[in-house]
């Protein structure tokens, strides 16, 4: 599925679940994103299979907390209609022509 059509179904998800009920700002937006970037950390010292498991019909395990983190981002990018697809293909063609490891980089 593109990411455009990811972002506007997982707006329309966060909007008919009522998160959208009362105005919310970037700074939350992206505090929340983190979070879920905090939970797969969490997940991963606690459980280091990367993989989808269930508990009582619910995804759990690192990589739904990292589908977390991107229905989070592509909510935002669907409230503040942002086009995140334009902007990873241009991001991706920038670092293709980057110098190996940026120059010299270490992180």
């Amino acid at each position: 599925m593109e990411i455009n059509n990811l972002i506007k179904l997982s707006h329309k998800i966060a909007i008919e679940k009522g998160w959208w009920d009362k105005d919310r700002e970037i700074p939350e937006l992206i505090a929340l994103a983190h979070s879920e970037l905090s939970e797969a950390l969490e997940e991963y010292r606690i459980n280091d299979d990367l993989t989808l498991r269930f508990e009582n019909s619910k995804p759990e395990g690192f990589v739904v907390e990292l589908a977390d983190v991107l229905i989070r981002i592509f909510d935002l990018s669907g409230k503040y209609k942002l086009d995140l697809d334009e902007a990873i293909n241009e991001k991706l063609k920038y670092n293709k022509s980057r110098e190996y490891r940026h120059g010299g980089k270490n992180a």
